[in-house]
């Protein structure tokens, strides 16, 4: 738990996303995205300090695995459906790699024409200066 939260609270940016394992552009939105763990197991999101970035994702989290050994952390909010695209209020984020400078998860999102993709999401400490984040095709 304190990989992911830290002493109280630990900012994560984006470094890069994928969808469907294809990189993805990282905009204004991408590159000011922060998205905060803190102790007390609440995950708040930046987006609304942005203008025309979109709601903020405010929520409660927790570590769960699954019978295969899978980590995963699940966030609950009534803020998933609608950011989301889904009906319940929570939405289960794969953990594929955690450690004390790099959070990597994936999931599925349903996107336009009722398609689901695999969205992987690298993020870092926000402190760290990492190049190659202002991606275009």
């Amino acid at each position: 738990m304190n990989l992911i939260h830290g002493d109280s609270s630990k900012t994560w940016k984006i470094a890069r996303r994928y969808n469907d394992d294809v990189r993805m552009n990282m905009g204004p939105c991408f590159l000011s995205y922060r998205q905060t763990f803190r102790a007390d197991k609440t995950v708040a999101d930046n987006n609304e300090e942005r203008i025309d970035c979109g709601p903020s994702l405010k929520g409660i989290y927790e570590f769960r695995k699954d019978s295969k050994g899978y980590s995963y952390v699940k966030i609950k909010s009534p803020d998933i459906p609608s950011l989301m695209n889904i009906e319940k209020d929570y939405k289960y984020f794969k953990v594929l790699k955690l450690n004390k400078d790099t959070l990597t998860i994936s999931f599925k999102h349903k996107q336009y024409g009722n398609n689901y993709r695999t969205i992987t999401d690298v993020l870092v400490r926000e402190d760290l200066d990492i190049g190659d984040r202002y991606f275009h095709h």
